[in-house]
């Protein structure tokens, strides 16, 4: 299948290529977003040297397929085994100094699993690099992995010799709308916007669950048939997703478990309360990787100045509301349950994430391209507000995001409501602000009184898919 968007990736990748310095990139995000296949396509798999890492391979299993790998792409090098890291640089290093290639291309893909107990692979590749790889002009070295605490840990933050290291840094970000339908097509699966919509809403846009759609049948067919038959592919991807990418994977969990039961998000207080983690280094460790793997979004509402995290990954979401812990298989649970009350509420929550995962598309539809802005959920006593943004010309912008599946009609009771979550926006930050309401819909709302009265642009699922 061809590559489908990462537009912004692959010319920064081609960037590094052109490059006439030493080149020093990482490549990360959560697992099946697509890294690898990323980089084989941008670089159509001419490398100088390309392995990858033995997923709980032992110390001995790891030095042992990197020591083939080079003997294989360059047969000068031994065929015994290499005793420890060091060595395994030092013949890397022979390898490169070899090739006859302008630019030496090395990919080290799954780099986590390569660091065993007591390897000292981090400090072996910390002295490749700054001992002889920086000096290279002609080296470009890009190292993948989907563990995000190691990856942020011992490359992206690391404090000792590959501190400051790094040329580029790169994060595979889930499938924007657009690209998951181009995606899609490609595949041969034409959905109407607000099929794709929910498909999103369901998985993400995660290149691999886009992947095992069958275009012979319909979305909820697809549903079922991936989550809900005995044995389905991805009823129990959740445990295998996050033990993969974190050490002692259940605390982690735990904190998702804690987020999916609360719309708006939890405080690190009410986080620890609801989990039993320890506050400390360990649960602000936990909470960055999940951000950084984008399971979690942070914001800061101003009623309470302090920091709220809430779940933000579709797949999770899905996972946790419909899928975990249900022993009692239901063939056609999805085809079952559209129209029930579950079913809507969970529409009307993943809508808003949904809405949120666009932000630049919305920006784009209200013509804030070239303005500051700064978004967050707001949550007082009085009224809770699914989404401001406070822009820097002095306009704040109350979106009221309703997901409903025939036109949304305001009412006068909704329409009191905006009036209400309106007047605390008018003063922020000390500072006077005009306060304009807008629609976030999935068609085009009615036009009535209460409409033309209060809004000021209605943004509908079309706008989020460009």
């Amino acid at each position: 299948m061809k590559l489908i968007g990462r537009k912004i990736e692959q010319e920064e990748l081609r960037r590094l290529f052109l490059s006439e310095q030493p080149e020093f990139a990482v490549v990360y995000g959560r697992r099946r977003v697509g890294k690898t296949f990323l980089i084989h396509s941008v670089f159509k798999d001419n490398f100088t040297f390309y392995t990858t890492g033995i997923a709980r391979g032992t110390r001995k299993e790891q030095l042992r397929h990197f020591s083939q790998a080079l003997h294989k792409q360059c047969l000068d090098l031994p065929t015994t085994i290499a005793e420890d890291w060091y060595e395994v640089f030092s013949r890397l290093r022979t390898l490169i100094s070899k090739s006859r290639q302008r630019r030496k291309v090395v990919f080290l893909d799954e780099l986590p699993w390569m660091d065993t107990q007591k390897s000292e692979f981090v400090k072996a590749l910390e002295l490749f690099w700054n001992e002889w790889g920086s000096t290279r002009k002609d080296l470009l070295l890009i190292v993948c992995g989907s563990a995000a605490s190691w990856m942020v840990k011992n490359i992206i933050k690391n404090r000792g010799g590959l501190h400051n290291r790094l040329t580029c840094k790169l994060r595979l970000n889930p499938f924007t709308l657009q690209e998951t339908s181009l995606f899609l097509r490609e595949k041969g699966i034409n959905w109407l916007d607000e099929t794709i919509a929910e498909c999103y809403m369901v998985m993400g846009g995660i290149p691999y669950y886009l992947m095992q759609l069958d275009k012979s049948y319909s979305l909820a067919q697809n549903v079922d048939r991936l989550f809900f038959r005995e044995n389905a592919l991805l009823a129990d991807e959740a445990e295998n997703l996050y033990r993969s990418l974190f050490k002692k994977s259940e605390d982690y969990v735990r904190i998702i478990e804690a987020l999916v039961t609360k719309r708006s998000g939890l405080t690190r207080d009410e986080i620890i309360q609801s989990t039993g983690l320890s506050n400390g280094g360990g649960l602000t460790r936990m909470l960055t990787e999940l951000s950084e793997c984008g399971f979690i979004r942070t914001y800061e509402p101003l009623s309470m100045r302090t920091k709220i995290y809430q779940l933000n990954d579709f797949y999770t979401l899905f996972y946790y509301m419909f899928v975990a812990g249900k022993k009692v298989y239901d063939d056609n649970m999805w085809m079952h349950i559209q129209g029930k009350p579950t079913y809507t509420t969970w529409l009307g929550l993943s809508f808003e994430r949904l809405c949120f995962a666009h932000m630049p598309q919305i920006r784009h539809a209200l013509q804030l391209d070239a303005i500051a802005t700064k978004t967050y959920s707001l949550y007082t006593e009085k009224a809770q507000m699914d989404m401001v943004i406070e822009r820097a010309d002095n306009i704040v912008n109350l979106c009221e995001i309703k997901y409903t599946q025939q036109p949304y009609a305001l009412d006068k009771v909704e329409a009191e409501k905006i009036v209400n979550r309106m007047a605390p926006l008018q003063t922020l930050n000390r500072k006077r602000h005009n306060v304009q309401c807008v629609l976030i819909t999935k068609q085009p709302a009615k036009r009535n009184s209460y409409y033309n009265s209060l809004v000021t642009k209605n943004i509908t699922l079309s706008d989020l898919m460009n």
